[in-house]
């Protein structure tokens, strides 16, 4: 009796046990052809409560403001060469172009002062062509800017004090700009599509094409490389949109990520992947500061002896190391082994950045060392 109760708590287990991490072929892959196309424009914000431009300092906000005058019929004596314009500031206009993107749809903008405006805050956004990088005009911006942020100032004269909170140079849109002109997408070349995956690798290549094949029929997918899986779609747009939704919605085991540890030099942050490991090393750290001062005596005469006060310099120099630590790690030791290893020995994370630099140089960090 024992021993079928002992298979069925063995069964249980193993149902009970996680499963092995499963996306969607959404998540790790692309259609080819389906992408986003970036807009860009120059335009000019007005309306602001005397925080635009100093127009001394940027006259391509005179030259903007008297060529949109001249365009409506405004004629300003002298070419208008003397302005002193407080409430415009000149903008560089952004937005995102999402694929299938038609006439008429709205898009969100980012608009940014590119002068020495104090603030966008309460501006409008004049009419603003916006275009793509073959420099035709795809969107068409203007709105009332929307900045997250506000600005005190309070005090005159040179004891003034002033408080900010956020960005007051940046600000946003929401809907501020209609498509004009809609991007030709190619979606697949006759009965072919291209799923593109977002990290190169063979062995995910390969696993996506056995479930497709498996769910669709042999030879519907094949790899072409490690990145670019070619699939045979129907022929018909209508049919086609429902197979390649079905398609992304599948999910897929994908390979393990290769060991790789991201440092970035100018924070000092460290990040590493579960797939991290070590060889068998001893890492050691130890700290040496050298401390410099100076002492000053004063030595005084005695009264009536005619002599004079003498000021001294007496430097100090002292040396202090503190006591190094040696840390034996065993080889193969997990992430967390590693985590705990180098925090037992004190190590800062800009120590970090150094301790790992020699441990791979030493061959005994088992992973991509990438610094950013």
């Amino acid at each position: 009796m024992k021993t079928p109760l002992k298979a069925a708590l063995l069964v249980c287990l193993s149902l009970l046990a996680p499963l092995s991490h499963a996306e969607r072929i959404k998540d790790l892959a692309s259609i080819a052809g389906v992408r986003n196309n970036q807009l860009l424009g120059y335009g000019l914000v007005v309306g602001l409560d005397g925080s635009g431009d100093q127009t001394t300092q940027t006259p391509f906000t005179v030259q903007s403001v008297i060529s949109m005058l001249q365009q409506l019929g405004v004629n300003l004596p002298q070419g208008g060469s003397q302005l002193q314009l407080k409430n415009v500031a000149a903008v560089m206009v952004t937005a995102t172009l999402p694929p299938f993107a038609q006439p008429g749809q709205q898009l969100d903008i980012t608009v940014s002062s590119m002068g020495n405006a104090k603030s966008l805050r309460g501006g409008t956004l004049l009419m603003t062509p916006l275009k793509g990088a073959d420099g035709q005009v795809y969107g068409m911006a203007q709105g009332n800017v929307l900045v997250g942020g506000v600005g005190v100032q309070a005090g005159g004269g040179g004891g003034g004090s002033s408080l900010t909170v956020n960005h007051l140079s940046v600000g946003k849109i929401s809907g501020g700009a209609t498509v004009e002109r809609a991007v030709a997408t190619n979606l697949g070349e006759g009965n072919m599509i291209k799923l593109e995956l977002n990290n190169a690798d063979f062995a995910t290549a390969s696993r996506v094409v056995e479930a497709i094949n498996d769910k669709y029929g042999a030879g519907i997918a094949y790899a072409l490389d490690s990145r670019v899986i070619r699939v045979q779609a129907p022929s018909s747009s209508d049919q086609r949109v429902s197979f390649i939704g079905t398609l992304q919605d599948m999910n897929i085991n994908p390979a393990e990520q290769p060991a790789k540890v991201i440092m970035n030099a100018r924070t000092g942050s460290v990040v590493m992947n579960r797939a991290v490991t070590l060889d068998t090393c001893a890492i050691s750290h130890g700290n040496l500061s050298v401390s410099v001062n100076s002492d000053t005596q004063v030595s005084q005469p005695n009264p009536l002896s005619g002599g004079r006060t003498v000021v001294t310099q007496n430097p100090q120099v002292a040396i202090k190391q503190d006591g190094g630590k040696v840390m034996m790690v065993k080889g193969g030791a997990s992430l967390a082994e590693v985590v705990k290893a180098l925090n037992a020995i004190g190590a800062t994370p800009q120590d970090l950045l150094s301790i790992l630099q020699a441990m791979k140089a030493a061959g005994s960090l088992r992973a991509e060392l990438e610094i950013i």
